[in-house]
C-alpha cells in the first residue's frame, strides 16, 4: 500500500507527485542544506495517494466531477455555489481508519507528550512549478495545537482545493481539475509572533535583475506580509559584495508594519491567531539587524544555488532562541520567464496625483476606478476597470485578471495583490495608505508604474506611449552609448537596456528624495528648534545617528546605481545644487544664502572649497568612500561640477585625497565636467589634476551665448549645435584626446539633437550618456538605421 504520511526529512525534490512541491522542497532543504547552515522545522507531510483515497471514500469524487464537467468560472455566481457545495461536502465526509491511525501516530511522534504548536500548509502537486504561480491558493492554518484542531484544519485544507480561486486558476492556466491532487504540510511553528518575519525573492521581483535579493520583513507571523495586510521593511542585498566579503547591503526602505499577526486563546482552526496593533517605537524601527539581513541574503543565496534557479522563500524568525528559519521555498515564476525584449511605458501628460504607493511592473493602465470594499462586491469589476481596495484578497482572482490595473490601502512588493499583478501583467500600486478614499467611484484614472519605485493614480485617462525594445537587435556603433541616471529605484530596470554604463549619476536625486533634510542640518540636529527637529525626525527614522542617516542614505543610493551597471563605469557627479535648491530641504533656509542669479552662485567646486560647506562635502565623500571601499564597487568614479579655476580643480583634488580618494588610488578616476568657457579654453591645464573631462551642454551653452536658459524670453536662442558652443565643445574633445584622457558627454544635446549626436561622433567623442528613454533611438540613429 502507498503510505499516506511521510516524514519531512525523508522527502525530497523526486518525491514532487507524492507531497507536492512545497513539501518536497522542504523534504530536500532538510536534507541537502541543513549541513550548510539552513534551518527549517521539521514535520511531516500527507500523500496525493491519502488525499485521493479521501475523495474516492464515499463517492466524493464522482459528485465533485459532476459539479466541476460544464461550470464557466467566468460566470462569479456559478463559480462561486459550486465552490462552497464542494467544499462542504469535504468537510463534512470523516477520514478514512487508515489515515487517521497514521495521523494520530505521526502527530504522537512529533509533539512527544508535549503541548506543541503546528503550521498546516497545503502542497499541491502542481503548485509551485516554475510555470505556474499556485502561491497561496490554498489555505494556511497556523497555531494549530492537538490532533483534534489538526484533523479538523487537514479537512479544512483538502477543501481548499476547491476555493473560488483555485478553481478557476486551473481552468485559466490549464491545469485538469482531476490530475491536481493534495499534500498537506504539518511542521513545528516558528515563534515568528513574537520575532519577525517576510518574504525573499533572490532577484529584484519588478525588473528581474539578478545580483540582488529581496527581502521584506514585519513583525509577527508572516501571513500578514504575504497576504498584503501590512506595508513591510524592505532591504537589497547586493551578492556579489556578499560572496567577497564585502558590506552588502544596498538599500534599506523602512515599512509602516502597523499591525502584527500573533497567537490567540482561541483554539479553533481559523482563529488561532490575531492582528493587533505595532508599538509606534516598534514601527519606527527596522525589524532586522543588519547582521540578520546579511543572514538571511546568504541562507537565500545557498538556497538558489542548491536548486539552480530565482526562488521565493518564505521566512521566520524565533523570538524565544532569536533564530531564522526557512518555512517554505519554491521557484520564482514571473521574472524568471523574462525574454529578451522590454516593453517600454512613458506617460506623456501629468495631472493631479490622487495618490501614491509602491509601483508594481513598470506599465501604465487606466480605465474607470472601482471601489470595492468586499468580496460580496466583485461583479461590479467589468473589463477594463481599476481595482480600488483596502487589500486583494486571493479569493478575488477570478475578477483580477479582467482589471487594468489594481490600486490597495495596504500591501508590499511581495504581497498576494503584487504576485498577481505580476502573473497578469498589469500595473499596481500597492500600500497607498488612503486609496480607498482618495479615488472617488466610477471616476477616470490613470494608473503609472513607469515612474520608478513609487507608482501614482492621477486623475482622468492620460496619454501615454509604449514602445518594445528588442535587446538583440542593437548594431555596433563607434561609440560608448552610456547613460544619465539619477534614480536608484530605476536602475535595475534601466540596465536591463543596452548600455556602456553611467555618464551621469547625480546626488541631487538621492538627496532630495531619500534624504530631504540640508546636511548641516544634521551636523548640527542639536542645535535645531523643536519643530525642525520633529520633521528630521520623521526623515531619519530607523536611524540612530543624523549624521549616519546622510551617509548610509547617500551610499545607499549611489551603490544601487553602481550594483545595477556593475562591471561599467558609474561616473557619479558629487553634489550639485544650487542655494535656492538647497534652502528647499529640511532646514535649508537656516544656512543657505538668498541669491539673485544661484545658477551662476555658490554650487559646484565653489561649495567643497567653502569653509561653510566643507563638512557637508566629508560626508559626501564618507558616503563615496564606503561604496567603494566597504562596498567593493570600485566601478564608482568620481565627477567634479562647475569648476572655475585650475586652482580650484586643485584644491577639490586635495580635499578630495584628505578624505581618503585620493586619484589613482584602487583605480579611482575623476573627471570634471566642461560646462563653463574657461573649462574648454584651459582644457589642457585642468587635465593636469583630472582623469577626463564629460561635457555639461547645458551649462555650456547657457555661459557661451549668455543666456538664462530658464528664460522664456530668450529660450528660442538656446541652442547647443550653435557655432560658438560647438566650438567649445570641439576644444574640450580635441584637448582630451591629445592628452589620451576620457571624454564624454552628459548633458541634454544628444537625447534631444540626432544630429547633434552625429557631429560629436565625427569629431572622435568617446561617450555619450543619454536619457535612458532616447537610448535606443539615438543608437540607431547613429548606425544610419530607423528604429
Amino acid at each position: 500500500m502507498e503510505p499516506y504520511v511521510i516524514k519531512l526529512d525523508q522527502l525530497g525534490m523526486q518525491d514532487v507527485e507524492i507531497v507536492g512541491g512545497k513539501n518536497a522542497s522542504l523534504g530536500e532543504m532538510i536534507g541537502n542544506l541543513s549541513k550548510l547552515g539552513v534551518d527549517v522545522p521539521g514535520g511531516f507531510a500527507t500523500t496525493a495517494a491519502a488525499y485521493r483515497d479521501f475523495l474516492g471514500h464515499k463517492g466524493l469524487d464522482e459528485r465533485i466531477n459532476g459539479v466541476l464537467k460544464d461550470l464557466d468560472v467566468d460566470d462569479i455566481g456559478a463559480l462561486t455555489s459550486a465552490g462552497k457545495r464542494i467544499r462542504d461536502w469535504i468537510i463534512d465526509t470523516p477520514l478514512p481508519d487508515r489515515l487517521m491511525a497514521d495521523l494520530r501516530a505521526a502527530f504522537d511522534e512529533m509533539s512527544a507528550g508535549r503541548d506543541i504548536s503546528v503550521a498546516v500548509r497545503s502542497s499541491a502537486t502542481a503548485e509551485d512549478l516554475p510555470d505556474a504561480s499556485f502561491a497561496g491558493q490554498q489555505e494556511t492554518f497556523l497555531n494549530v495545537r492537538g490532533l483534534e484542531h489538526l484533523i479538523a484544519a487537514l479537512h479544512q485544507v483538502f477543501a481548499s482545493l476547491f476555493n473560488d480561486r483555485a478553481i478557476a486558476y486551473r481552468v485559466h492556466q490549464g491545469f485538469d481539475h482531476s490530475l491536481v491532487a493534495l499534500s498537506v504540510g504539518v511542521q513545528h511553528m516558528v515563534r515568528s509572533d513574537i520575532g519577525s518575519a517576510g518574504v525573499i525573492f533572490t532577484l529584484d521581483t519588478e525588473t528581474g535583475f539578478r545580483d540582488a535579493v529581496f527581502i521584506t520583513s514585519s513583525y509577527g507571523l508572516g501571513e500578514t506580509v504575504v497576504q498584503g495586510a501590512v506595508n513591510p521593511d524592505e532591504f537589497y542585498v547586493y551578492k556579489p559584495a556578499l560572496r567577497s566579503g564585502k558590506h552588502p547591503i544596498l538599500r534599506k526602505n523602512l515599512g509602516g508594519k502597523a499591525i502584527k499577526m500573533v497567537y490567540s486563546s482561541d483554539l479553533t482552526p481559523g482563529k488561532t491567531v490575531e492582528t493587533v496593533e505595532v508599538d509606534e517605537a516598534d514601527s519606527l524601527r527596522f525589524s532586522l539587524s543588519d547582521d540578520e539581513i546579511i543572514a538571511l541574503a546568504k541562507t537565500a543565496i545557498t538556497i538558489e544555488e542548491h536548486y539552480d534557479r530565482p526562488m521565493d522563500i518564505e521566512w521566520g524568525k524565533d523570538g524565544t532562541d532569536g533564530r531564522l528559519y526557512i518555512l517554505q521555498a519554491r521557484p520564482e515564476t514571473v521574472q524568471s520567464r523574462s525574454g529578451r525584449t522590454i516593453d517600454r511605458f512613458t506617460l506623456k501628460a501629468h495631472s493631479k496625483v490622487l495618490t501614491s504607493g509602491r509601483s508594481i511592473g513598470h506599465k501604465i493602465g487606466q480605465g474607470v476606478a472601482k471601489v470595492i470594499s468586499d468580496v460580496s462586491q466583485m461583479d461590479r469589476i467589468q473589463a477594463g476597470d481599476v481595482l480600488i481596495s483596502d487589500m486583494t484578497d486571493p479569493d478575488w482572482e477570478p475578477v483580477m485578471k479582467r482589471a487594468a490595473a489594481i490600486v490597495t490601502n495596504r500591501g508590499g512588493r511581495t504581497c498576494h495583490a503584487a504576485i498577481i499583478a505580476r502573473e497578469l501583467g498589469i500595473p499596481a500600486v500597492v500600500g497607498c495608505g488612503d486609496a480607498t478614499t482618495a479615488i472617488r467611484d466610477g471616476a477616470d484614472v490613470t494608473v503609472s508604474c513607469a515612474e520608478g519605485d513609487e507608482g501614482f493614480v492621477y486623475e482622468g485617462k492620460l496619454d501615454y506611449e509604449e514602445s518594445v525594445i528588442e535587446l538583440d537587435s542593437l548594431p555596433d556603433i563607434p561609440v560608448k552609448i552610456m547613460m544619465n541616471v539619477g534614480n536608484p529605484d530605476r536602475a535595475f530596470d534601466f540596465a536591463n537596456i543596452p548600455n556602456r554604463g553611467v555618464g551621469l549619476a547625480r546626488l541631487e536625486f538621492i538627496i532630495n528624495r531619500m534624504i530631504g533634510v540640508h546636511p548641516n542640518a544634521l551636523l548640527e540636529y542639536d542645535q535645531l528648534d523643536e519643530d525642525t527637529k520633529l520633521a528630521v525626525n520623521e526623515q531619519i527614522a530607523g536611524y540612530d545617528d543624523p549624521v549616519g542617516f546622510f551617509v548610509e542614505k547617500l551610499a545607499e543610493g549611489v551603490a544601487t546605481i553602481a550594483a545595477a551597471f556593475a562591471p561599467e563605469p558609474v561616473i557619479v557627479r558629487l553634489s550639485d545644487f544650487k542655494s535656492n535648491e538647497y534652502a528647499n530641504l529640511i532646514g535649508g533656509d537656516k544656512y543657505e544664502p538668498s541669491e539673485e542669479n544661484p545658477m551662476l552662485g555658490f554650487r559646484g567646486a565653489a561649495r567643497y572649497v567653502s569653509p561653510s560647506f566643507r563638512p557637508c562635502f566629508d560626508l559626501e565623500c564618507a558616503a563615496l568612500k564606503k561604496v567603494r571601499n566597504d562596498m567593493g564597487l570600485k566601478n564608482v568614479q568620481l565627477m567634479i561640477p562647475f569648476v572655475r579655476t585650475v586652482a580650484q580643480a586643485k584644491q577639490v583634488i586635495d580635499i578630495l585625497a584628505e578624505n581618503g580618494l585620493e586619484r589613482g588610488k584602487d583605480d579611482l578616476k575623476i573627471i570634471m565636467m566642461s560646462e563653463l568657457p574657461t573649462n574648454a579654453l584651459l582644457a589642457d591645464q585642468y587635465l593636469d589634476h583630472f582623469d577626463g573631462m564629460s561635457i555639461g551642454s547645458n551649462d555650456m551653452t547657457q555661459l557661451t551665448l549668455g543666456l538664462d536658459r530658464d528664460s522664456a524670453l530668450v529660450a528660442d536662442l538656446f541652442d547647443e549645435r550653435d557655432e560658438a558652443v560647438q566650438a567649445m565643445l570641439a576644444m574640450t574633445i580635441k584637448a582630451c584626446l591629445a592628452r589620451g584622457k576620457y571624454v564624454g558627454i552628459c548633458g541634454q544635446g544628444p537625447s534631444d539633437h540626432p544630429d547633434l549626436a552625429r557631429w560629436l561622433l565625427d569629431e572622435g567623442i568617446e561617450s555619450m550618456s543619454l536619457n535612458p528613454d532616447t537610448v535606443v533611438e539615438t543608437w540607431m540613429f547613429l548606425a544610419g538605421e530607423s528604429v
